[in-house]
């Protein structure tokens, strides 16, 4: 069974920065696509940046030049770093992962339990 744990969220004020985490463990071969979804009160998930094993990237208009998406394929971890936050950003943040189970190949998705993110003067 895989899992997958986010941290690094918390109350920052606009214009400050966060890191997230999420490491996956479990029976993992390997992980093609990461991601970052994110939730507000009221309204629907949505992909905030995801990345392949290859590389690629690709963003929300509305985070792009703010945040950077980037993974350790090695330790099957995937980061969000966060700048120049907005009171707009807040959210529960999920991490997502494409995983290639060890034992019965291409599973999932696969969800993490997600990390408040809170942007607030």
């Amino acid at each position: 069974q895989v899992q997958l744990v986010e941290s690094g969220g918390g109350l920052v004020q606009p214009g400050g920065s966060l890191r997230l985490s999420c490491a996956a463990s479990g029976s993992i071969f390997s992980i093609n696509t990461m991601g970052w979804y994110r939730q507000a009160p009221g309204k629907q998930r949505e992909l905030v940046a995801s990345i392949t094993k290859g590389g690629s990237t690709n963003y929300a208009d509305s985070v792009k030049g703010r945040f950077t998406i980037s993974r350790d394929s090695a330790k099957n971890t995937v980061y969000l770093q966060m700048n120049t936050l907005k009171p707009e950003d807040t959210a529960i943040y999920y991490c997502n992962a494409d995983v290639i189970d060890g034992r019965w190949g291409p599973v999932g998705p696969y969800w993490g339990q997600g990390t408040q993110v809170t942007v607030s003067s």
